[in-house]
Order: structure tokens, then C-alpha cells, then sequence
């Protein structure tokens, strides 16, 4: 009684942890997000971490622009020192400030008992430079350059990861075609290893058909879990791509297991394209860099006032001066200052000429890259339009293909059971008819591929996913 309630128990248990994982499976399975093509391709333009980046970037050189203008800005600098040291033979001895606002007054210090003395001062600084010749124009533009540099590649970024993401989708929907052909084969295949078995049982056929019939279902099953296994690491990779690595995805074919129209994507001029507007980019940010350079050795200009007080105790004017407390704690003598100051590098010249050199070495580095990506570009484009044009007529073929290995495998099957085919030649009907599924159901996938290759190549994914999102 006890061992038999104990597998009772344990059978329940069992029941229950069966149930429990199914029912948790199935709530997996429920959270899967399931997107369209075009969805696919916003959801990741919205959450891919690399577009949240480049963005980061392009708010970060646009700050630098509001940055640069603050060079407009004048001056201003304040201070308040007090301190107390030794006596010296020169009256008020400051401690060293940046920039330099108060001075040491010079003077006879009358002697006296005390060895130390305190000191005070405070004072603000107004500087402004009304006008540098340009040189600050140039420095906002170089900012500006570097902020529209980055906003191409930002541009650039948000191409490529909707290209992955079109491309990433189409290979799901074509591992799941290759799936239902493997699925299809497998079963024949199990229904003829049957009707095999059943012959060779009744002594009608050999006993290595059935061997070899149930090596042929074997290899089935196995290319069976290749695909499957292809597809869960691409649907892997598909939601890391959507920025939701982890969450199962599931594709709605949509329009994609349909042919679609004959008709050419409007391509844009070759200088728009978003690679091409970077390495333009790069260039006139060079460009602002060799302006910046050119306009540094001119001479600059300020206008400057020092308003100032100063204090001490020692026997001195600042000590007698009306108002004087604090034993020098606190200023009692003030000044001002007025004046312009004009001042140049002389010595700049030389440095300035090896970095016009460094530069216009860069400027001509990326006019070359800049050749380069146009020819990168025009073979691209050519290579997507090579590609179109076979698949279209792989699509036209493949109806064909597939008619043809569907009665040659009926044919196959029937002479078999008849007693005068042998099983290889059904094996090797059954191997076409499903490599004739596979090539049909991909062949209208790959003109949408190759199309998805020829807008990403022509810089804009619109036109493609406009196309893929219309009603047919």
C-alpha cells in the first residue's frame, strides 16, 4: 500500500509539473511580439542602442555649438583676497591669482614692531574682444561643421540598422519556408517508410529497402532540426537587432511570400546618399578646421577695465585712509583701470604653418574616401540590380521546377509499388521535390531581399517599405 500510494503521489506530482511547464511555455509563448516587416524596421530605428548613441552624439556637437558662441561673451572675473604674512620692503604682497586682477603697490614700509602684517584686496575685471577679424565666426562654424557631421551619421546609422532589420525580418520568413519544406518531407517520408515496412513485411520487397527508407527519413529529421535550429538563431539575432534581446519575435509574412509589382524603386542622386553626405561632411569639417587656423595669428583686440580696493595695517596710506577697519581685514584705498590691449603670438607663425599642413593632408585623405564610397555605392546598386533580375526569373522557373519534381516523385512512388522502381530512384525524387518546395517558396523572398539590397544601396529604405506595406 505504501509503494503504491508513493507512485501515486510521485505520478501527480508529475502530472502537475507537466502542466505547469506547458502552461509556462505557453505563456511564452503568448509574450512573443509579433511585428511586420515595416514595424520591425520602426521598432528598431526607435530602441536599437547604436540610433540612441548617435543621437547622444549629435546632441553632444550641437551643445558644442552653442558653446563656441559663448566666445561672444565678454569677461568678467572677480576676486577677494585677504592675507597675512611676512613684512617685505614692497607694500601689499598678494598671493598669485588667474587671471591677474590685483597688483602689488610699491612702497616704503615704515618699521615697526610686528614681523607680520595682513593685507587685503578685491577687485572685478571686465574684458571684451569687440571684434577678432573672424576668428570667432570661424571657430562657431568648425563647431557647426562638426555638428552637421554628425548629424549625417546619424542618418547613416539609422540606414543601416533598418536595412539589418528588413534583411534580418526576410531571413526569418525564408528560415520558416525552409521549415515547412523540411516539415512536408518528413512526412512524406515517414508515410513511404511505412508503405515500405509494410512490403517488406508482406516479403514483397527486400529488407534493405526498409533499411535504406529508414535512413532516408533519418537524414529528413535531421536537415528538419538544422532548419529549426537556423531559425531560433536568427529570430535571436532579429531581437537583439530590435534592441529586445531575449523577448521571442515572431514575422507576419504579409505581402512577402507574394511576387511583387515590376517596378523600380526612384533612386536618389548619388551625393545624397547618406555615406556619400558623410564623407562631404568630413571635408567641410576639415575645411572649418584650416579657416579656424588661418584666422588664430591675427592680432587680438580687448578692451579692459579693473575696478580694485586694497587695505593693510601697516603704517601706510591704506592703514590712515578714511574707513580703514578690520586692522586691514578689508579694502579702504580703491582704484579703476581703463585701457585696450592689443596682443599677437609672433612665435605662432611656425606652429600655425605645420598645422595647416597636418590638415590639408586630411582634407585630401578624405576626398579620396569620398571617391571611394561613390564607387562603393554605384557597385552596390549595380550588384542589388544584378540580383533582382535573377531572382525575378528564378521566380518564373520555379513554378516549373516544382510541377516537374512533384510528378516525378508520384511517378517514382507509383513504379516502386508496382515492383519495377527501386527505392533509390523514390529517394532521389523525394530529395528533388523538396529542394523544389525550398526554391519555390524563397524565390519571391529573394526579389524582395534583393529589392531590400537596392534601396539600402540607393541610400532610402522608404520606398521599399512603402511597397511592402501597400495593399495589393
Amino acid at each position: 500500500m505504501n509503494r503504491g500510494r508513493i507512485v501515486l503521489v510521485a505520478t501527480l506530482v508529475m502530472s502537475l509539473g507537466i502542466t505547469e511547464t506547458g502552461q509556462a511555455g505557453q505563456a511564452t509563448e503568448s509574450q512573443a511580439k509579433v511585428f511586420t516587416v515595416p514595424q520591425a524596421v520602426e521598432f528598431a530605428l526607435t530602441n536599437y542602442p547604436a540610433v540612441r548613441a548617435s543621437l547622444e552624439q549629435y546632441n553632444t556637437a550641437r551643445a558644442g555649438v552653442g558653446l563656441a558662441r559663448t566666445n561672444y561673451v565678454p569677461f568678467v572675473s572677480a576676486l577677494d583676497q585677504t592675507a597675512r604674512g611676512t613684512r617685505n620692503s614692497v607694500l601689499g604682497v598678494l598671493l598669485p591669482q588667474f587671471p591677474t586682477i590685483l597688483t602689488g603697490t610699491q612702497g616704503t614700509v615704515t618699521p615697526a614692531a610686528s614681523q607680520a602684517y595682513t593685507v587685503s584686496g578685491m577687485g572685478v575685471l571686465f574684458t571684451w574682444e569687440p571684434f577678432t577679424l573672424g576668428y570667432r565666426h570661424s571657430i562657431v562654424q568648425s563647431a557647426q561643421a562638426s555638428a552637421n557631421l554628425a548629424s549625417a551619421q546619424v542618418d547613416l546609422t539609422r540606414l543601416g540598422v533598418a536595412s539589418s532589420a528588413a534583411n534580418a525580418s526576410l531571413a526569418v520568413l525564408a528560415d520558416e519556408q525552409r521549415v515547412k519544406a523540411s516539415v512536408a518531407d518528413v512526412t512524406r517520408r515517414e508515410v513511404f517508410d511505412r508503405s515500405v515496412h509494410a512490403l517488406v513485411d508482406a516479403h514483397l520487397r527486400p529488407g534493405a529497402d526498409a533499411s535504406r527508407a529508414d535512413a532516408e527519413l533519418a537524414v529528413a529529421r535531421t536537415h528538419l532540426i538544422e532548419t529549426q535550429e537556423t531559425e531560433e538563431v536568427d529570430k535571436v539575432a532579429f531581437a537583439e537587432l530590435l534592441g529586445i534581446a531575449g523577448v521571442p519575435v515572431e514575422i507576419q509574412p504579409g505581402r512577402f511570400l507574394e511576387a511583387p509589382p515590376e517596378e523600380i524603386l526612384t533612386q536618389m542622386p548619388l551625393s545624397q546618399h547618406p555615406a556619400a553626405v558623410v564623407e562631404q561632411r568630413r571635408i567641410e569639417e576639415i575645411q572649418s578646421r584650416l579657416d579656424v587656423i588661418d584666422r588664430s595669428y591675427f592680432p587680438h583686440l580687448y578692451l579692459e577695465e579693473l575696478t580694485s580696493g586694497r587695505g593693510s595695517d601697516e603704517l601706510s596710506a591704506a592703514k590712515n585712509a578714511p574707513g580703514a577697519t578690520l586692522s586691514g581685514f578689508l579694502p579702504s584705498v580703491f582704484n579703476w583701470q581703463a585701457g585696450v590691449t592689443v596682443q599677437m603670438n609672433l612665435s605662432d607663425w611656425f606652429g600655425r604653418r605645420e598645422r595647416q599642413k597636418i590638415e590639408q593632408a586630411n582634407e585630401r585623405r578624405e576626398e579620396a574616401l569620398y571617391d571611394q564610397t561613390k564607387q562603393t555605392i554605384i557597385g552596390q546598386v549595380q550588384r542589388s540590380l544584378a540580383a533582382l533580375n535573377g531572382a525575378r526569373r528564378v521566380a518564373e522557373n520555379t513554378p516549373v521546377e516544382l510541377a516537374a519534381a512533384r510528378q516525378s516523385e508520384a511517378q517514382a512512388r507509383a513504379r516502386f509499388q508496382a515492383g519495377v522502381g527501386t527505392i533509390v530512384d523514390v529517394a532521389q525524387a523525394q530529395g528533388l521535390l523538396v529542394q523544389a518546395e525550398i526554391d519555390d517558396s524563397l524565390a519571391r523572398l529573394s526579389i524582395w531581399r534583393a529589392l531590400a539590397a537596392l534601396a539600402a544601396g540607393e541610400g532610402d529604405l522608404t520606398p521599399f517599405l512603402n511597397l511592402a506595406g501597400a495593399k495589393p
